[in-house]
C-alpha cells in the first residue's frame, strides 16, 4: 500500500500558484507594456470569464474527472492549463472592468471568490475521501481511503485560505481607486468666514 504523500495538496498548490498568483500577475505586465497604446471600447466579457472559470474549476475537481486527468495521458496537463487559461481570460476581464464598470469587477470577484471557497468547505469538511480513484491512478497503487482524507482537508484548507486572500484583496484596491476617484470628483468644501 502506497502512502498519499499529499497528492492533493500539491496539486492544490499548483492551482493556486498558477490561478491566483500568477494568471493576476501575468496580465498586470500585459497590460503595463501596453499601456501606452489606445485601448478601444470593448465587448463586455467579465460575465462569460467568471462563469468559465467557475465552471472548470468545478468540473476538473468532481471525482471522475480528476481521475480522467491522472488516468490518461496529458490529462493532468490539460487540466492545469485550461484553468490557467480560464484564469487568465477571468483576471483580464477583472482588470478591463477595474477601469470601466469597477461595479461588475466587484460583483465577479465576489461571486467567483464565493464558489472557490465553496469547493473548499467541501473538500475540508466532506466526512471521506472524495479522491481514492484519482489518487491510486496518481500514485500508481491501492490506497487506503482513510490516509487521504487529511490530504484533502489540507489541500481544502488551502483554498480557503489563498482565494478569499486573493480575491478581496484584488476587491479591496478596486474599491479604493473607485473611492479615490469619486472622492476627486466631488467638490470640497471651503467655509468661507461668514460665520
Amino acid at each position: 500500500m502506497l502512502a498519499p504523500g499529499g497528492f492533493l495538496a500539491q496539486h492544490m498548490a499548483i492551482h493556486i500558484l498558477a490561478m491566483n498568483l500568477a494568471a493576476p500577475l501575468v496580465v498586470l505586465a500585459w497590460q503595463f507594456f501596453r499601456c501606452s497604446e489606445q485601448k478601444p471600447e470593448q465587448v463586455r466579457w467579465i460575465g462569460p470569464a467568471a462563469a468559465v472559470q467557475i465552471a472548470l474549476l468545478w468540473f476538473w475537481h468532481l471525482p471522475a474527472p480528476m481521475a480522467f486527468s491522472f488516468a490518461v495521458p496529458g490529462g493532468e496537463a490539460l487540466m492545469h492549463v485550461s484553468l490557467f487559461a480560464a484564469a487568465l481570460w477571468f483576471w483580464s476581464a477583472i482588470l478591463d472592468e477595474a477601469e470601466a464598470a469597477r461595479w461588475r469587477a466587484l460583483g465577479a470577484l465576489l461571486f467567483t471568490g464565493k464558489l472557490f471557497c465553496l469547493l473548499g468547505v467541501i473538500l475540508t469538511f466532506a466526512p471521506r475521501s472524495l479522491y481514492v480513484a484519482a489518487a491510486e491512478l496518481c500514485l500508481g497503487g491501492r490506497v487506503d481511503p482513510n490516509t487521504l482524507l487529511p490530504d484533502q482537508q489540507l489541500a481544502g484548507l488551502m483554498m480557503l485560505i489563498a482565494c478569499p486572500f486573493v480575491y478581496v484583496l484584488a476587491g479591496i484596491i478596486i474599491a479604493a481607486r473607485w473611492l479615490r476617484e469619486i472622492d476627486s470628483r466631488v467638490p470640497s468644501f471651503q467655509p468661507d468666514g461668514n460665520g
